[in-house]
């Protein structure tokens, strides 16, 4: 048997490019976080919920999103004073900053969002082929949302 040879772009993203498959986030109060991923996405449901041990600790999960993406959210029972916390998100401390997600319309996720009581924490930068907002929920977690103007990656990723 004869081995074809290629010559593709060592660059290129190959035809089954890795994606991310799932971020999984410990959170005080699963509830609010899921509340707030389900206002900006309803499509999104909890896929998968249960409860067990993790290393020790009791803990109760569910996955949130729809048959292709989701978070997993951990909550722990524990006393308050144990629970941890998140990042300082104004600090250079290590850790998750936020979590993007691309929308086509920014408008209507913003408007779902006020609806459900949140508002913005900050504007994104001006660009000329993007929009993006960051809103951080009761968890303090903070998620930014996009929209591209353009679909050429040269002006989506586009550095100023």
């Amino acid at each position: 048997m004869a081995v074809r040879e290629t010559k593709e772009d060592p660059k290129a993203p190959p035809q089954n490019a890795p994606r991310i498959e799932h971020v999984n986030l410990f959170v005080t109060e699963l509830d609010l976080t899921a509340r707030f991923l389900m206002s900006a996405f309803p499509h999104w449901r909890v896929r998968g919920e249960g409860g067990g041990d993790w290393y020790g600790a009791p803990r109760r999960w569910a996955h949130i999103g729809d048959d292709d993406n989701y978070l997993t959210l951990n909550e722990f029972n524990l006393p308050k004073a144990m629970r941890g916390r998140h990042r300082d998100l104004q600090s250079a401390e290590p850790g998750l900053a936020h979590i993007g997600f691309e929308v086509t319309n920014l408008d209507t996720v913003v408007e779902r969002l006020a609806d459900a009581g949140y508002e913005p924490a900050k504007l994104g930068e001006d660009h000329p082929h993007r929009r993006n907002l960051y809103y951080i929920n009761e968890e303090g977690l903070e998620f930014e949302f996009v929209e591209y103007s353009s679909a050429v990656p040269s002006e989506k990723n586009l550095y100023q």
